[in-house]
């Protein structure tokens, strides 16, 4: 996916413009200079073209101090990672040293940069935009981030020179993300699959860097490994690599059919996995969890099933992942990953006819129909499959909207029971009856 980063300096308004843009209110927006200290990451589309879009922290030019120069890395990061950045200055203040040495820095990115000059409200403080042609960075765009005004023109050269195609999609190859917190063995894991020392491993939390693709060979069939570094909360993230680190893991995680999230047998099920899990279940992709280090742990016979319904007590949600145990070192089932990947790719690609859903899972609802809401008898007509990888299925009823959560979580549990989808998501869409799939957003 293309990466888009917003930067300038403090108070200028990227939080805002970032919000804008993508259209929820995901980035804090306050007055004080330097709020903003993670890069905050959206995914939006413009012009039918899709992108990650970078909130950066303020970037402060040869500050000393220390949270200055720790955004300073992220903006630096964020740049080094663009594939086109969008450097927001503020019309009300005109040029400032700041923006001039950002500028430079810019010049020499040798990346394409779209100057936006933001709180120009009215055509009369467009004027103010010209001063900025001696930034040497082209045409200023000006802007209000906070009304929208003028966002378009802008965004449009942002995009112009954006990649609409996307490689991944063309590789056929069944691709594996490896996640999870850092130290928990994830290179370790990829070193013993691939049988080389692909990955530089030590105990040291954070040493995998970038995400790393090596072709995997399962019985003859090529598939594509995604080393990736450790996830941390937010909260911990204190140096540059580690902002650099989440980002390359969250494109992992895009890039995927399945993401195997490794635990540390040893620690359990923590809330950082549990995030992790939800970061993947919302992209829709396949998940194993592989609890790692299994040699490690004093065991009987029933050690590994009381683990994996401790597991799945705390994640109730997700009753449908995979659970493995390995071992990177004695490489004790480790080769379960690409058995057990390949299998859940299979299961994101079937696609069960119409007839079968409407013969064997209609009549399943039947026996259990929803409630009755507001006086009204809820009837589910007609079910079919609309997409695949995850799988989505639509329901045709006479009130879509009233369907209540729980019921629609019975119907997951009774798809589940009749089809074997373990390993993936499923999802369900509700549509008044005679509507057509064509005819409705999805």
């Amino acid at each position: 996916m293309n990466l888009v980063a917003i930067v300038g300096r403090p108070n200028v308004g990227k939080s805002t413009l970032f919000n804008r843009i993508i259209k929820q209110k995901e980035a804090i927006v306050e007055d004080t200079p330097g709020v903003t200290r993670d890069r905050i990451y959206g995914e939006t589309d413009w012009n039918s073209k899709h992108f990650m879009l970078i909130d950066t922290g303020g970037f402060v030019p040869g500050s000393a101090d220390t949270i200055e120069k720790a955004v300073r890395e992220q903006a630096y990061i964020a740049m080094e990672e663009a594939d086109s950045i969008i450097f927001l200055v503020d019309g009300r203040d005109g040029v400032t040293p700041f923006d001039l040495d950002i500028a430079t820095i810019l010049r020499n990115s040798s990346k394409p940069v779209v100057l936006v000059v933001n709180k120009c409200d009215n055509p009369k403080v467009d004027l103010n935009s010209y001063e900025f042609h001696m930034l040497g960075l082209g045409e200023p765009f000006p802007i209000s981030a906070l009304n929208g005004r003028q966002t378009g023109d802008f965004l449009d050269e942002v995009v112009k020179d954006l990649d609409e195609t996307d490689t991944d999609h063309d590789d056929s190859r069944i691709k594996i993300a490896v996640v999870g917190r850092p130290n928990v063995g994830k290179s370790s894991i990829c070193n013993a699959l691939l049988g080389v020392e692909r990955s530089i491993v030590t105990d040291i939390a954070g040493t995998t860097r970038d995400s790393v693709d090596s072709v995997l060979k399962y019985y003859g069939e090529e598939m594509l490994l995604i080393d990736t570094a450790g996830l941390r909360r937010r909260s911990n993230v204190k140096e540059n690599i580690e902002f650099y680190s989440t980002l390359r893991t969250s494109r992992a995680i895009d890039r995927c059919d399945v993401a195997v999230i490794v635990l540390d047998a040893l620690l359990g099920l923590e809330d950082q996995d549990k995030k992790i899990i939800n970061q993947v279940s919302e992209k829709r992709k396949g998940i194993i969890l592989a609890v790692n280090k299994w040699d490690l742990l004093e065991k009987d016979s029933k050690t590994a099933g009381q683990y994996t319904k401790n597991i799945l007590e705390l994640m109730q949600t997700y009753t449908y992942i995979q659970v493995i145990y390995i071992s990177a070192v004695t490489k004790q089932r480790i080769t379960k990953i690409p058995e057990v990947a390949k299998q859940i790719v299979e299961r994101r690609r079937c696609r069960i006819s119409t007839g079968k859903l409407n013969k064997e899972f209609l009549p399943e609802l039947e026996k259990t129909p929803p409630p009755s809401i507001q006086g009204r008898d809820l009837r589910i007509n007609y079910v079919t499959q609309v997409n695949i990888e995850p799988p989505v299925f639509a329901f045709f009823c006479n009130h879509p909207q009233l369907i209540p959560d729980a019921y629609k979580r019975f119907m997951e549990k009774t798809m589940r029971r009749l089809y074997d989808f373990a390993g993936t998501p499923i999802s369900f869409v509700f549509r008044r009856k005679n509507v057509s799939w064509d005819e409705d957003d999805h």
